[in-house]
């Protein structure tokens, strides 16, 4: 039951949500999930969907914080109707450019007698703090009310009146019906003796003008909600539809996520090579399912799909391995003319390969690109593949160690009878024999049975790699080809004599 209003609600009126961060750092997955829910939903109605940026605590502002957060929803996939770079009926968009806005709404309640300039000192702050402590009780400025506080002229903080005293209960989208009792009001303040609103003030005012009809928030937003509901009811306006995420918690599940925890700025993600439409599939699952057994979404199916009536209550794991196992997925639906341009678009990213110029061999890289796509789950493991030695070999002859060209009881004599038999097989061999590495099994694998497997096919795939671990002998060879396997192979020969 605890959505059906919501829906209906939906239904009836235009959606319009906002993500409303504050410029203070990196982005990392718990704001962008928020901006990715709320996102989903106004997409799913053909809504609004709102870009804000909240920057009224100056001292923890970020320089470049903003760009930051425009790149990071840009990548993702996440595109605004309205915004601090683009406008909107509402603009301006970032908080610090609407003073006068706050202003205006702050004299209102003045004149209604629910705000009073408020000029107490840290020092009686501190004074009333003990005293609450001392008592055992939860401090509350409205127990210190002041009978005559002074006309407010910006100069002192400005805190709102509770007016009234009452058990706030309101039905939340998530969580169904919640309530609070007067413990949880206060006269807090609205705009601090700086001139800038507070994050409780500031949102209120805000949303109501930007008709904001459903916002999505963590838990930790809760316990103020009867304060924010206070204000509302002031001002004699509606408040939104409250819709609480849950929270995501760090590997092991013990702990929420957070920047503190190990929580990683979103950009890092593109640096690493994972695709935003992983990124979007794989937050939109921390918290929220549409129920069956599939896992791998797309946008589209996204917005087709998604349900705050879905959405979980309980803590939502992340994990890496489910992280990388999407991303495989989804790069598993890209053509394979873009998968193999992105290889390698990567591979020349890299020092190691980039030199080499058979990286524009067009027989040869078609051969490599599906053997690096079966080894990655994201773009940056092919960096990992080209530091443990992984790829060189494909593009130079490698430099061998006589010991390790010999399977383990075998001997050099053998060995380089071996590896001579194979040279002679290969060069007589017609052409349609190298069609596949399975052909080229074909040539030597009952040769390599009757003469014991290790002693044949290790040297030679050690003679065409350098590696104790590559690809088995007919694939390198297939990759190679018939002069350049043949040349490492006689260039193994001549190791062991």
């Amino acid at each position: 039951m605890r959505n059906n209003m919501t829906e209906n609600t939906e239904k009836k009126q235009k959606v319009v949500t906002r993500f409303a961060p504050s410029p203070t750092g990196f982005m990392h997955v718990g704001n962008v999930r928020t901006a990715l829910y709320a996102w989903l939903l106004a997409r799913k109605y053909n809504g609004t969907f709102i870009l804000r940026i909240e920057d009224t605590d100056k001292k923890r502002e970020v320089e470049g914080s903003l760009e930051h957060i425009l790149k990071s929803l840009k990548w993702l996939g996440i595109e605004w109707d309205e915004g601090p770079d683009i406008g909107g009926p509402n603009a301006p968009y970032i908080q610090s450019q609407r003073l006068d806005i706050y202003k205006k709404y702050a004299n209102n309640l003045i004149e209604k007698g629910l705000a009073y300039a408020d000029d107490t000192t840290e020092e009686e702050l501190d004074v009333f703090r003990k005293k609450a402590e001392e008592d055992k009780i939860a401090f509350l400025f409205r127990d210190h009310r002041p009978e005559n506080p002074p006309t407010w002229d910006g100069s002192q903080s400005l805190r709102f009146k509770v007016p009234k005293l009452k058990r706030y209960t309101w039905t939340d989208a998530v969580w169904g019906e919640l309530s609070a009792g007067p413990e949880a009001l206060d006269d807090f303040i609205l705009i601090k003796s700086d001139g800038y609103p507070t994050y409780n003030f500031a949102h209120i005012i805000d949303d109501i003008l930007m008709g904001v009809t459903h916002v999505m928030r963590g838990q930790e937003f809760i316990a103020s909600t009867p304060k924010y509901l206070s204000v509302y009811e002031a001002l004699g306006m509606t408040p939104p539809i409250y819709a609480t995420t849950p929270p995501i918690m760090g590997e092991g599940g013990n702990k929420k996520l957070g920047k503190r925890d190990g929580a990683k700025d979103v950009l890092e993600y593109v640096k690493e090579g994972y695709l935003p439409e992983t990124m979007m599939n794989f937050l939109a699952l921390l918290g929220w399912n549409p129920g069956g057994e599939k896992e791998v979404f797309t946008k589209d199916d996204l917005i087709s799909l998604f349900s705050l009536e879905k959405m979980q209550r309980s803590g939502a794991q992340f994990g890496d391995d489910k992280l990388d196992w999407l991303n495989k997925e989804h790069m598993k639906m890209m053509s394979e003319d873009v998968r193999n341009a992105e290889i390698h678009k990567w591979l020349l990213k890299n020092p190691e390969i980039s030199k080499f110029e058979k990286l524009n061999d067009e027989k040869l890289m078609p051969k490599i690109y599906p053997i690096i796509f079966d080894h990655i789950s994201k773009w940056s493991d092919i960096d990992t593949m080209v530091g443990a030695g992984e790829l060189s070999y494909y593009f130079q002859s490698p430099q061998l160690d006589k010991e390790k060209l010999v399977w383990k009881d075998g001997n050099i004599t053998d060995t380089v009878k071996h590896l001579k038999w194979v040279i002679d097989t290969l060069q007589n061999a017609p052409e349609n024999n190298f069609s596949s590495p399975d052909a080229i099994k074909s040539l030597i694998f009952d040769y390599a049975t009757e003469n014991g497997r290790g002693q044949v096919l290790w040297p030679t795939r050690f003679a065409l790699s350098g590696k104790e671990k590559s690809p088995d002998p007919f694939t390198l060879i297939y990759i190679l080809g018939k002069e350049e396997s043949t040349a490492r192979l006689a260039n193994a020969v001549k190791t062991l004599s």
